[in-house]
């Protein structure tokens, strides 16, 4: 096996794509014609959004994200080499606020933002 993907249900998956993009300078691998899944180029693995209406088409049955709630629990990790200036770019972009940039005991840079969907997106310094 090989880890391909994660896929995260969204209402709005070109308007997630989008900002992807303005926020975090991600780039849109692919958008399907229907709008209604995409993916962003991040690598080997893919970062895909599927529509809510797709995944429930499927007979999948989840909790559906909300800005206005708390998070699901995961998140999604970005590494940076200037983690200041991705955050801060980040915010003027439309992502929200939940942790302004610390150095972790281990030496790593850490920051915390919500996108559009309500969804933590942690960004950091690489530990490579």
């Amino acid at each position: 096996m090989k880890f391909g993907y994660v896929i995260i249900y969204v209402s709005d998956v070109e308007g997630t794509i989008n900002f992807y993009g303005k926020a975090f300078d991600l780039k849109q691998h692919f958008l399907h014609e229907s709008k209604q899944y995409g993916e962003l180029s991040t690598g080997d693995t893919k970062l895909a959004f599927a529509s809510e209406l797709l995944a429930e088409s499927n007979g999948l049955k989840f909790i559906k994200n909300d800005p206005k709630s708390f998070t699901a629990g995961f998140e999604i990790a970005l590494t940076s080499n200037d983690v200041k200036s991705s955050y801060n770019h980040a915010l003027a972009n439309g992502a929200v606020n939940v942790k302004e940039p610390m150095v972790k005991p281990w030496g790593q840079e850490v920051a915390y933002v919500r996108d559009l969907n309500g969804i933590i997106v942690e960004i950091c310094s690489s530990m490579d």
